[in-house]
């Protein structure tokens, strides 16, 4: 059912068909208006809201002259001589009508609604797009004028581009029953803010594996200590990333039994009281995209990126592993954990160091990683055919006998 709202208004000019720009009242402005078509949501403790919100409160009558207006998105508009009537069509019923533009205004007027602010004088510029179609809705969104910076995640969200992950990860809950707590835009209600539960977070755990693109033998990109987005994903790069996407949960899995290596360890009882690993804060917490998983302390997101990326010697270019994975995972990463990562935590805690973006740009932490990963990759593989052996050794007699 379409969702009829009315703005109060003092006058309207028709700009073209389509396209109609008013000066509606803010204190009967709907502030119930549909999010879909903008790009992210109003955050309250932002300095934008903040500015909207002061300007609105303290010189109502001043507020049409200080801001550059509200864009809306309507199905139909009904025109009378001090009011439109906006017919909006939800994602659900078909539609993207809502608002393009201005959400931090709208919670600012809520806002000063429910504290019985006095906005009898302010007025608003308000634009509204009749029949827009959702790509057209979301163009205008991208090109809006904002007063605070829209992150390049929002703008790639807005234009689909991690449409494939969101279906990837839609099927992946279906088969594992699970939830995850992604943010792929800007003040993402419902989502941690946490670093761990960004969009990115997720592309940057299968690049890692990519054994393909960083490669020991190539010179150029020998690691992926460079994790940082690009602004926009090409098709090129989405079919790379589709490729990797199968080995996500191994991804994921890795970094929540790396986790669970650090939790058992700061809280060992010979260790109780003191904390001796860099950039490991005990006075918070790590939330991972997978909704089961929480730990009792704060790490940088990039924390665990070395570990997974040592992981790419057990692949084959096919992005194959070499070995059932469950056969040697957890004692991989226990490996890497006791021979040389907490070491390297310790050290840098002891020299007074924090590792967040150091670690990216420190080649050697990379290497030495995944030479150990290697190493022992090649020890297991020759335990294994001498295993084999022995064991054709001790069959032999008595295939003979029986013949």
């Amino acid at each position: 059912m379409p969702k009829i709202c009315a703005i109060k208004i003092d006058n309207h000019l028709k700009v073209s068909s389509n396209c109609i720009v008013a000066t509606a009242h803010v204190a009967d402005f709907p502030v119930d208006l549909p999010l879909e078509p903008n790009i992210r949501e109003p955050n309250r403790k932002s300095g934008t809201y903040r500015q909207i919100f002061d300007s609105l409160t303290t010189e109502p009558e001043e507020f049409f002259a200080r801001h550059s207006g509200i864009v809306l998105s309507a199905n139909q508009v009904k025109v009378s001589k001090d009011k439109l009537e906006l017919e909006i069509l939800e994602a659900s019923e078909g539609g993207s009508n809502g608002i393009i533009n201005g959400g931090h205004t709208i919670l600012a007027f809520k806002t000063a609604k429910n504290y019985d602010y006095n906005l009898a004088q302010a007025r608003v510029k308000v634009t509204i797009h009749i029949g827009l179609e959702e790509k057209q809705a979301k163009d205008i969104a991208l090109a809006s004028n904002t007063s605070a910076p829209v992150d390049s995640r929002s703008k790639k969200n807005a234009r689909g581009d991690y449409d494939f992950i969101k279906q990837y990860l839609a099927g992946l809950e279906m088969e594992l029953g699970i939830k995850f707590r992604i943010a792929y835009y800007q003040n993402q209600s419902g989502t941690p803010v946490n670093a761990h539960c960004n969009v990115n977070h997720l592309f940057k755990l299968v690049n890692c594996l990519d054994r393909n693109r960083y490669n020991p033998e190539n010179l150029r990109s020998k690691h992926p200590t460079s994790l940082s987005s690009t602004t926009k994903i090409t098709g090129v790069e989405k079919e790379r990333l589709i490729k990797l996407l199968p080995l996500l949960p191994q991804a994921l899995w890795i970094e929540q039994k790396f986790y669970e290596v650090i939790q058992e360890y700061i809280t060992n009882p010979k260790r109780k009281g003191g904390n001796d690993l860099a950039s490991i804060d005990l006075r918070k917490n790590t939330l991972l995209p997978d909704s089961r998983y929480s730990f009792g302390f704060g790490a940088p997101a990039d924390l665990v990126m070395p570990v997974v990326a040592s992981f790419r010697a057990f692949l084959d270019k096919d992005y194959q592993w070499i070995l059932p994975f469950e056969e040697f995972a957890l004692e991989l990463i226990r490996h890497l954990w006791d021979n040389y990562y907490r070491k390297y935590l310790i050290s840098e805690k002891t020299a007074g160091n924090s590792i967040g973006a150091r670690l990216s740009r420190n080649i050697d932490i990379w290497e030495t990683m995944y030479i150990s990963a290697l190493t022992y990759s090649n020890r297991y593989l020759m335990n294994k055919h001498k295993l084999l052996n022995q064991e054709n050794l001790v069959l032999s007699p008595n295939t003979k006998k029986q013949k």
